[in-house]
């Protein structure tokens, strides 16, 4: 995993031993593939319409038949943590598609009524289990160790909620994101 280009490294700033510090502003990090969909039609949840399609035929395919999950938007309050998961969706597409795909970050600022809407993305707990899973937590670690604070322990299974979000920077919208609510950070 590459650092994050200097003008997406906030971590330090937004980090204190309560942990992540929230704004007005969330993040969510993509590839540059999907950017002019995102730009035309906003973030729809279960995203990645071409990777759901390519699962649905793999698994016609083989004789199985396969059911789409519908899945939230999925949120951080740091640039930083949002490359790191744009970094993540690149590696998961390039197992499918070709091509010379970038990660890149959108700042998403909501209207009031779906901002109050924004939640901890508990339901990570089960991602964060698995080898993806550690990788994330070592890259949160990572944070915490630059900022100079100590790594926050976390029973993943007995946390409450809104440790998923403010030591994790993990949040969720579960609604679609209109594309007047979004900006490239560049």
């Amino acid at each position: 995993m590459s650092t994050a280009p200097d003008y997406l490294q906030d971590a330090t700033s937004l980090l204190s031993s309560n942990g992540f510090a929230t704004g007005k502003t969330w993040y969510h990090g993509t590839s540059s593939a999907l950017l002019p969909s995102i730009q035309k039609h906003g973030l729809k949840r279960s995203g990645d319409q071409a990777m759901n399609q390519m699962a649905k035929q793999t698994m016609a395919t083989i004789g199985n038949s396969y059911v789409e999950t519908i899945e939230p938007v999925f949120l951080t309050q740091s640039k930083e943590i949002a490359y790191y998961w744009a970094q993540q969706t690149i590696r998961q597409r390039s197992t499918r598609f070709e091509g010379d795909e970038l990660p890149v970050v959108v700042a998403v600022n909501l209207p009031a009524d779906q901002a109050a809407k924004v939640r901890p993305d508990v339901g990570a707990a089960g991602l964060l289990m698995v080898k993806e899973g550690e990788g994330y937590l070592a890259f949160i670690a990572g944070l915490y160790d630059k900022a100079g604070l100590a790594v926050p322990g976390i029973d993943l299974m007995k946390a409450d909620r809104m440790e998923y979000l403010n030591k994790l920077g993990m949040a969720y919208c579960d609604q679609n994101i209109d594309p007047e609510c979004l900006d490239l950070v560049a």
